[in-house]
């Protein structure tokens, strides 16, 4: 190869000097050499001719580092045992598997598990992202997934090893339905040649390539990549669950040291919704918080203070008015004294201290992780919604700007009930509702309910008015203060 090319150079050289010698304007000549040697050498890097954004690795996490997500790990493994024991599964005629789909939001976990999948079937990971294969070149893309899967085996034969993982993050940008993208068929390119590679029809067979894609928009992913043959499994990686959360919270606490009063499972109680890269971040947060203190243990205040951090943003320097402040206290306190009283034991904490967009908060926490809701518990959810600004009118004679966010998440929670069937309307085809029937059975559900708030509010004024007073001296109240002054008023 080095001989063929040194004949070439030296050829070249002999042509162009004769072209001198003979008189022939050698100049153009020069300047499209010159542009030759300019795109040889540096468009390769742009143009996919490199390993663009591909992390290899030698992964050391075990399914038993993930925390929560025992459905998921299930699955997951039996679906590697296909890529561990594929003579045995050849001598039942059962086809290789060739790719795993991990869908689910974000920061549950999917990277983690694709990682933890390499080491359990001891493959080489290789992982990459699905925005390094969107190019403005034609032709890169499906260039560079061409790249991907001949460094996955080159990778396996160096270290010795029958088996690959390719990670692919972002699965839905590289694997988009094909046409979506009118503008750029560029798109297109790159998925036929992710098929292509997937099916095995370019690549060696003595060694074993499964991909693991990951996605949160399951759905926009194309129908040839979801088919049997190519992801033939999709494994679900949900939010955990309380159990789950715990489970996390154990894992990334167990090399801090916890002062005596911390409860991991009133934390994982308090963060409901919380996704495993959230709780992450609260056990990261809460040792900030103690190092700040100059503390050598993280105690429970500091994770609060995290979980507070985590959901809502840190505190804001701005100084709200006297009267805002005023106002805030008796908008949180209202949405405190009515959660309290439809569901008891359910309020965390009351706060006026500015976070994120808030100028004041409060925080729930639900006895139990639900996933389906009767009319009377979303009928409570909208009352407590709308007590903040019930709360203001009652007090201070009107209402303000800042349950705005109140009524939007009221209005959310009607339309769940008139989708439910749980309207006068009955079981409808949303589709077939006019706007003005749409708005006429909303505005019925919500007088109602702003009534029953209202009556709860009144009798309940002198403990609203003691716990406006309370937030104005304190600024954060903890639930278990505010049923001492409901017990106290009883």
């Amino acid at each position: 190869m080095g001989a063929a090319k040194d004949i070439l150079i030296g050829v070249g050289i002999g042509v162009f000097f004769f072209l001198w010698v003979v008189g022939y304007n050698v100049l153009p000549l020069l300047f499209l050499v010159f542009l030759a040697v300019i795109f040889w050498k540096f468009m390769p890097r742009s143009m996919g001719g490199s390993d663009k954004g591909v992390q290899v690795s030698t992964t050391n996490v075990d399914f038993e580092d993930i925390g929560g997500q025992n459905a998921a790990k299930k699955e997951l493994k039996e679906a590697l045992d296909f890529l561990l024991y594929s003579e045995r599964m050849k001598e039942l005629g059962i086809r290789p598997l060739k790719g795993i789909l991990l869908a689910g939001p974000p920061g549950t976990g999917k990277t983690l598990l694709a990682k933890a999948a390499a080491r359990y079937t001891d493959s080489v990971f290789l992982a990459i992202s699905g925005s390094e294969f969107v190019e403005m070149y034609a032709g890169v893309g499906a260039e560079r997934v061409r790249r991907l899967f001949k460094k996955a085996r080159e990778l396996a034969k160096k270290e010795n090893k029958d088996r690959a993982i390719i990670f692919i993050d972002e699965m839905d940008i590289l694997g988009a339905k094909r046409g979506s993208n009118v503008s750029h068929h560029e798109y297109d390119q790159t998925l036929n040649q992710l098929l292509v590679e997937m099916d095995g029809l370019n690549s060696e067979q003595n060694t074993k390539i499964l991909v693991i894609g990951a996605t949160n928009r399951a759905e926009a992913m194309d129908e040839a990549l979801l088919r049997p043959g190519r992801f033939d499994r999709q494994v679900k990686v949900d939010l955990p669950d309380k159990e789950g959360r715990l489970a996390i919270l154990k894992i990334h606490t167990r090399n801090k040291p916890l002062a005596a009063d911390v409860d991991l499972e009133q934390i994982a109680q308090e963060t409901y919704n919380f996704s495993g890269a959230h709780l992450e971040s609260v056990t990261n947060e809460a040792a900030v918080f103690a190092l700040r203190d100059d503390l050598q243990e993280i105690n429970m205040k500091h994770f609060r203070e995290a979980v507070e951090k985590v959901m809502l943003g840190e505190k804001l320097d701005r100084k709200p008015t006297e009267e805002e402040m005023a106002r805030v206290s008796v908008h949180e306190g209202g949405h405190a004294l009515l959660a309290e009283h439809l569901q008891p034991n359910s309020v965390a904490q009351i706060s006026i201290r500015s976070r994120g967009n808030a100028l004041g908060y409060v925080r729930h926490y639900p006895k139990d992780d639900l996933y389906l809701y009767t009319q009377a518990m979303l009928e409570e959810q909208i009352m407590i919604a709308l007590a903040g600004a019930i709360a203001e009118e009652t007090i201070l004679g009107e209402r303000s700007t800042g349950a705005a966010g109140d009524y939007e998440q009221a209005l959310r929670m009607v339309d769940k009930m008139i989708a439910s069937g749980m309207s006068r309307l009955g079981v409808v085809d949303l589709a077939k509702i006019s706007p003005e029937q749409r708005q006429e059975v909303t505005a019925e559900i919500l007088s109602a309910l702003e009534e029953r708030t209202r009556h709860i509010i009144v009798a309940k004024r002198e403990t609203l008015e003691k716990l406006v007073r309370l937030l104005k001296i304190e600024e954060v109240v903890p639930g278990e203060q505010l049923r001492l002054l409901i017990e106290e008023a009883a």
